[in-house]
């Protein structure tokens, strides 16, 4: 049985790809302390909606989406309930480290340190996962098929996931950022709005997607639309003037030096 503790956005979407790739309901344990809101989950899920120790009791594995300031204080008043057996706890919150997990769960408990990104709400999300000191092969097996529910998933060692953090868990935003910035631009030179939202919500989407099919590196997809002399070429010298490709980097950085800080505490 698997049990999610907190059924905020995150929560939910993990919840609903769970559902959604096979699991049964009833083999699906929900641990939401909103009463409207857990009263909407079984009846739109099907699930039992139960406390954080009655979860921890029953469910074999539990996967941990809530707010990192509270994580401490769940990890403190489950560990008494999970009991024996072998038991694995998945985190989704931010800068919990797989040591934190151990350090607040009794015994040999397996943890696994996971990172999504806001795409896993479309299941589109790009997640990287990370083993404990107790985990298995096999157990870190069963994260990755669990979390595949709501996109892809790719195994790290743990001292890559502030890196990890910084490349694709606030790795939307900087596309957002993009994709605002063009939209801006073609409504600057009077484009409505809403064609200009099109055209660039498309065009993204459909560079992504040849991104990740094509199989070519993205220097070789960017020269297969820069003609020598035409419009391409003339936009990039102006973001390579800008500096755009340093700035990049240095805002990767500082997410990542950022998440890091968040681990340390």
């Amino acid at each position: 049985m698997i049990a999610i503790i907190g059924a905020g956005k995150m929560g939910e979407a993990l919840l609903a790809g769970l559902l959604g790739t096979g699991h049964d309901p009833a083999d699906v344990l929900v641990v939401e302390p909103r009463e409207e809101h857990a009263a909407q989950l079984r009846q739109g899920y099907g699930v039992e909606t139960v406390p954080a120790a009655e979860a921890a009791q029953r469910a074999a594995t539990l996967l941990l989406a809530i707010k990192p300031q509270d994580m401490v204080d769940l990890l403190d008043d489950v560990s008494p309930h999970m009991g024996g057996g072998q038991r694995l706890v998945i985190s989704v919150a931010a800068g919990i480290t797989t040591s934190l997990l151990e350090k607040h769960l009794s015994g040999d408990v397996a943890v696994v340190r996971a990172m999504p990104n806001t795409p896993a709400l479309v299941g589109k999300g790009m997640t990287a996962i990370a083993a404990g000191t107790h985990t298995t092969p096999e157990q870190l097996d069963h994260a990755e098929r669990l979390l595949r529910s709501v996109g892809e998933v790719v195994q790290v060692p743990e001292k890559h996931m502030d890196t990890v953090t910084a490349l694709s868990g606030s790795g939307p935003a900087y596309f957002y950022f993009i994709a605002e910035t063009m939209i801006e631009a073609g409504v600057a030179m009077g484009m409505p709005r809403a064609t200009a939202e099109r055209l660039v919500g498309q065009t993204i989407a459909g560079a992504s997607a040849m991104l990740n099919e094509s199989g070519e590196h993205p220097v070789v997809l960017r020269e297969a639309v820069t003609s020598p002399g035409g419009t391409t070429a003339a936009a990039v010298r102006e973001l390579d003037r800008h500096g755009v490709r340093t700035a990049f980097t240095d805002a990767i950085e500082a997410a990542r030096d950022r998440s890091r800080a968040l681990s340390e505490g």
